[in-house]
C-alpha cells in the first residue's frame, strides 16, 4: 500500500518567486528517487507565498531513503526563503 506525503511551505513575501524556482528544481531528483510514484508542485491562487508538494511513496521508508539525495546546502539555501518551518506529513 502507498504512502502520501504532502509537505507545506510559506515563502517570505520577497522571495516567493525564488522559493517555487528552488521546489520546482527539486522536483526531477525527487521523481527519480526509488520509491516515489509521484511528485506535484501546486502553489496557493489565494495566497502565492503557500505552496505544498505532495508525493506518493511505496513506502515511508523508500521516502527516507530518498532524503539522502538533498544537501545540507540546499536545505540552507532553502530556510532563507521561508516565512516559517516546512510543514509535512505522511497520509493513507
Amino acid at each position: 500500500m502507498s504512502i502520501t506525503r504532502i509537505n507545506t511551505f510559506r515563502a517570505l513575501d520577497d522571495r516567493v518567486d525564488d522559493l517555487k524556482k528552488f521546489l520546482l528544481a527539486l522536483l526531477p531528483t525527487i521523481r527519480a528517487s526509488v520509491g516515489c510514484q509521484s511528485c506535484q508542485f501546486l502553489q496557493d491562487q489565494t495566497i502565492p507565498s503557500r505552496m505544498v508538494i505532495i508525493e506518493v511513496w511505496d513506502s515511508i521508508e523508500a521516502h527516507h531513503d530518498s532524503l539522502q539525495h538533498v544537501s545540507e546546502a540546499s536545505i540552507e539555501e532553502a530556510k532563507t526563503m521561508l516565512a516559517a518551518a516546512p510543514v509535512g506529513g505522511y497520509y493513507q
